[in-house]
């Protein structure tokens, strides 16, 4: 087996882990668990599960075929992509106990700027139109 027929055996691997890999680091780093399960154990985990379900389906339907496991039971098409998804969900809530195991909190991160405070401290910013009025104070000056 020479050098480049191992190297692209390396390559079809890590390939093959890049998706499961990003998933991880995402759950891990990316999702603060202490405010997301609450909020799943308050009702959201029903929208969790009616994703997943949407998703095996439409995965069914992309790709309509029974699943051959170990050469002797077949899976039938929808059930074998509903078993793959509930696993990948499960490995998120695997990666959400483990960073509450391990004392993990992601850094929080603002969506939104910061409000600018006015050099006025506070006050009216008139976004130059003090200056127009200072004009139209005199009237006309020929009354």
């Amino acid at each position: 087996m020479d050098l480049q027929t191992q190297l692209q055996d390396i390559a079809s691997v890590l390939l093959f882990l890049l998706p499961g890999g990003l998933w991880v680091t995402w759950c891990l780093w990316c999702v603060n668990w202490k405010k997301a399960w609450p909020v799943l154990s308050q009702g959201a985990w029903t929208g969790v599960v009616l994703l997943m379900l949407i998703a095996a389906l439409v995965w069914a339907e992309i790709e309509p075929r029974p699943y051959l496991l170990f050469e002797e039971r077949v899976i039938p098409n929808f059930w074998w992509q509903l078993l793959c998804v509930a696993a990948i969900s499960a490995l998120g809530l695997f990666c959400g106990w483990l960073q509450g195991l391990l004392g993990w909190t992601p850094m929080e991160v603002a969506l939104e700027p910061a409000a600018q405070r006015s050099p006025n401290h506070g006050n009216v910013d008139h976004h130059g139109y003090d200056d127009i009025a200072e004009m139209s104070h005199g009237h006309s000056q020929g009354h």
